[in-house]
Order: C-alpha cells, then sequence, then structure tokens
C-alpha cells in the first residue's frame, strides 16, 4: 500500500447521486470511512444504502457525485476498486452441493492463489468451521453458512468489504455468530462498510454510524455523538427487565453451539 492511500480514508464519497427514472434514491451522499474499521450506513429499507453499496463496488454508476475505495475512483478505476474489495449481499452466495471447504478452495482457484487448500484451512479454522468443512453445505445452519459466506470474500486478503446487511433472516444465535466474525475482521485490519436496518446491529459493532434516510445522510458520527443530539436523559429508576432475546438465548444456553453439528430448521 502506497504511503497517500495509508493516510486517507479507505472510502471517500462526496455528492453522491443517483435516480431510477423519476425515482431519487440517494441525493448527494457524503461520508468517509476510515481505515480498519466498522462504518455502519444505517436506513430503513428504501433508505439507498444497497444503491451506495452497489456504486462503490462498481456495480451501478452514479448519476452524480464522487467515490474512491482504497485511493481509486469507482468511475475511473473500476478494476483497481474491485482488486480491492469483496462484497457479501444480503443472502449467503454460497454452493450447498458443494462441501464447505470446497467452497472456499473453488473461490481462491479461481482468483488464481497459490496453495487453495492451505488458504481453505485457515479460513475454515479462523470462522470455527473446521469440524465442518467436510460437510456439505446443504446441511449448514444459517449462521454457518453466513460465516462461509464471509470467509469465501475475505480470499486474497481485499483491504475493504462491504457487508449488506448480513444478518438479514438469521436467528439471534446466528447473528451474534455474524457479529463476531465481523469484529474480528476489523480487529485484523480490514476496512468493513456495513449496511443494515437494525438498530442493535450497529450499535455493537460499528464505530462510526451514518443515517441514511430518503437518500441524504442526516447524521453521522460515534455512537456517543449521536447520543449527545438528543436532549439530557432523565435520572429515573426502572427496574430492568429481561429482552426476548435474552431469554431466549439463555434458555437454549450453550447447546445453540450445536450449530455447528446440526442442521437449519
Amino acid at each position: 500500500m502506497k504511503v497517500g492511500q495509508a493516510q486517507e480514508p479507505a472510502i471517500h464519497v462526496r455528492g453522491l447521486e443517483k435516480s431510477y427514472k423519476t425515482l431519487r434514491v440517494l441525493r448527494g451522499v457524503d461520508f468517509d470511512v476510515a481505515r480498519g474499521g466498522v462504518f455502519a450506513l444505517l436506513g430503513s429499507n428504501g433508505a439507498g444504502k444497497t444503491t451506495a453499496v452497489k456504486i462503490l463496488s462498481t456495480l451501478l454508476k452514479a448519476d452524480a457525485g464522487t467515490a474512491s475505495v482504497n485511493g481509486f475512483d469507482v468511475a475511473t478505476q473500476p478494476a483497481d476498486v474491485r482488486e480491492s474489495i469483496s462484497l457479501t449481499g444480503q443472502f449467503a452466495a454460497v454452493d450447498e452441493i458443494l462441501t464447505g471447504r470446497e467452497n472456499l478452495v473453488l473461490v481462491a482457484r479461481l482468483r488464481h492463489l497459490r496453495h487453495p487448500g492451505k488458504i481453505a484451512d485457515e479460513l475454515l479454522d479462523r470462522f470455527s468451521l473446521t469440524d465442518a468443512g467436510a460437510r456439505k453445505v446443504a446441511t449448514y445452519s444459517g449462521g454457518m453458512r453466513r460465516r462461509l459466506d464471509i470467509a469465501m470474500s475475505l480470499i486474497g486478503n481485499p483491504p475493504v468489504i462491504f457487508l449488506d446487511e448480513p444478518t438479514t433472516g438469521l436467528d439471534p444465535r446466528a447473528r451474534i455468530e455474524v457479529w463476531q466474525a465481523v469484529r474480528e475482521l476489523a480487529d485484523q485490519g480490514t476496512t468493513v462498510l456495513l449496511t443494515t436496518q437494525y438498530l442493535d446491529e450497529a450499535e455493537h459493532l460499528a464505530d462510526r454510524i451514518a443515517i441514511l434516510h430518503e437518500g441524504r445522510i442526516i447524521a453521522n458520527g460515534t455512537l456517543p455523538e449521536l447520543k449527545r443530539l438528543l436532549p439530557p436523559a432523565k435520572v429515573e429508576y426502572v427496574e430492568k427487565q429481561p429482552t426476548l432475546e435474552d431469554v431466549f438465548l439463555a434458555i437454549i444456553g450453550d447447546d445453540g453451539a450445536a450449530g455447528n453439528a446440526g442442521t437449519d430448521d
């Protein structure tokens, strides 16, 4: 990596606009993503999150504005951008007929990397899938499939990874598994741009959060900075009741870890 690249943001977006006929989806979006952290683009369905990711990953062209990823302009240097990124969509892109290890080996070979078996074994270990590596993905739980999907996206060590609503449709246990995988990515230096509509997901994972609403960024900051936008809280005694997620996880306990050995019902 060049010195200039190390100093500039991993992702730089200014004035991004995109419309589909008469529908304006992005209306002048600005944000920066620092290297080696998790940046959450938070918004409801239809806010423009996936459109922004598609532009940044060179799958769509913006109508106006500029964007760069890893120092490369998405409009004029798309090949360099694609070499710098990996994109994981809303649904796991894994081959259910193959085993977990075979999926990883296949991607490593498609990327023309040396020692694809070694790469596969290292990623299976990193994502706690070694015991399931020889099983067909059709037998995997939802959380295991998503972890395998993220592992596949890391082959070739891209410095930037886009995760577009990675926990859509997952149960609470599987969501926590994916959260742990995302946090480990950032801890190891990968820049993660995460789109989500789940407030707790952004709160748990993100170093910085941008709220996208009706095609515009209406707030951008760390969680403490965003909380300071509200009036000071009134201190009152409130008896904290467990959430349904607390109850669910307490009841299933460590048995949930058996997802590595069971099937997804």
